[in-house]
């Protein structure tokens, strides 16, 4: 028989010492690091989502969903990402402008157009890059739709510079294939890079000195292709932005050039010298402004301006003589004026698609230089009634082809829908606005100004 004796003190230690030890011993891990495998059962290496020369994007989603149709081709699409679409392919056209493109040629420029096809097969994983589906390359007729859609749209673009060669062809004669045509070749999901446009044009049109466009560059007939969407500006200005251009992605990427403010194309948007820190400010709530009918009630007046780009917005006013803004109506009394101008903007019916998809591009490829996003925004906080809208086109600020007023602030109100920037470039001038706005003097001799001195007769009664 065995007798149990009471521990010590000292003993229940040692035995809690001894059973702790036993609970907390553990196997050593091992000394190299684990592979991912046994963890989890994914790709040792994943491909990037976009590669770094991407420029040609789908359109999101949220983007998408909004208006679909203003991202997609309607009549002919330009390479990849729509060729699967037998209504849009337009095979038999593009046919007809090979054989005419062929006949144009010399025997040394026919020459230059097989190297060109050689080039395109070496360098089809660069231009299959330039996509947000790169895996479209791999496809067996990539080249040929490459080189198809490229000699089909430099053949159109000879055809708009010459109008003696527009005879007889529907697409130029007939005005709806005309306008969607060159609608379909801005939309950002129906391009192609402009290098590869830029290489046919100097080996095959600029390699024989026997031609007449041998002195014309690829983005003067880019140019003047696209003419219609930047209409408001001077024929000298049009000069001057061709030759500050110096290099576009595609055609999107173009008219957003078109758009941009002028200092902007002078230090040359498209290189790594522009700094956007030093033209965007941080986006903040203060400086979301008012909208049109409210400025103009503080006694800011709308001034119509021509030959500058749609992004050249100022707010001008002289410190002193502004705060007597009573005195606007006397003749030469700019300077008595509160003045934010605005270039003139057309709106029709193809407005929307093109700003829709420039908003695209930025999204997507310019996120910190986003001038349209910034543009669009300032234009929509602008407008949310037909009264805003109606000031604005009294003015002549913006001249629109819609159904009604409300129409147009109802597409302009939408066009911001998703749009997500962190920096504004009108951040500046919405901080002046704001601060005008906010003065009650201001307020005051704005309301005198719209009672009694809105014109001379006012003022002599």
């Amino acid at each position: 028989m065995h007798v149990l004796f009471p521990l010590t003190l000292r003993e229940e230690k040692l035995v809690f010492q001894i059973s702790m030890t036993s609970a907390t011993s553990y196997t050593p891990l091992p000394e190299n690091k684990p592979q991912i495998q046994h963890i989890i059962n994914i790709p040792e290496q994943i491909e990037p989502e976009v590669h770094d020369q991407c420029c040609i994007y789908k359109v999101p989603p949220h983007l998408l969903k909004l208006n679909a149709e203003a991202y997609t081709p309607q009549f002919i699409s330009i390479g990849p990402l729509h060729s699967d679409k037998p209504e849009l392919k337009q095979e038999k056209q593009k046919q007809r402008y090979f054989h005419a493109f062929w006949k144009r040629l010399s025997h040394k420029q026919g020459l230059a157009l097989s190297q060109y096809k050689a080039f395109l097969e070496e360098n089809i994983e660069k231009i299959g890059n330039c996509y947000s589906k790169p895996e479209l390359h791999k496809e067996e007729k990539f080249v040929d739709l490459i080189l198809l859609d490229s000699v089909f749209i430099m053949e159109l673009f000879l055809r708009k510079a010459n109008k003696s060669e527009q005879k007889n062809d529907h697409m130029f004669t007939t005005s709806w294939v005309c306008k969607l045509a060159q609608r379909d070749l801005l939309l950002l999901e129906n391009q192609i890079p402009m290098f590869v446009l830029e290489e046919l044009h100097t080996r095959v049109i600029l390699g024989d000195n026997g031609t007449k466009e041998n002195s014309v560059k690829f983005v003067e007939l880019a140019f003047n292709y696209f003419e219609d969407y930047y209409f408001s500006h001077k024929p000298s200005f049009e000069v001057e932005m061709i030759k500050k251009c110096k290099s576009c992605k595609h055609f999107t990427d173009l008219i957003r050039y078109t758009f941009l403010p002028t200092k902007i194309q002078v230090e040359g948007v498209n290189n790594v010298s522009v700094n956007p820190s030093q033209h965007f400010t941080p986006c903040q709530v203060e400086c979301v402004l008012r909208t049109a009918t409210k400025l103009n009630e503080a006694g800011v007046s709308f001034e119509k301006v021509q030959g500058r780009s749609y992004l050249d917005i100022k707010f001008e006013k002289t410190p002193i003589l502004s705060w007597f803004l009573c005195f606007g109506c006397l003749p030469f009394s700019k300077w008595f004026k509160a003045r934010l101008q605005i270039p003139h903007l057309k709106v029709d019916q193809v407005t929307e698609c093109v700003l829709r998809n420039l908003i695209a591009l930025e999204q997507c490829h310019y996120s910190d230089q986003p001038f349209i996003c910034n543009y669009v925004t300032l234009i929509d906080s602008l407008i949310h009634t037909q009264e805003d809208v109606e000031l604005l086109v009294d003015t002549e600020i913006i001249e629109h082809e819609l159904g009604s007023h409300t129409e147009l602030a109802t597409m302009i109100n939408g066009l911001c829908k998703h749009v997500v920037v962190n920096c504004n470039y009108y951040g500046k001038t919405s901080r002046k606005l704001n601060d005008h706005y906010n003065c009650c003097w201001k307020h005051y001799m704005g309301m005198l100004r719209s009672v009694y001195f809105r014109d001379p007769w006012r003022l002599s009664s």
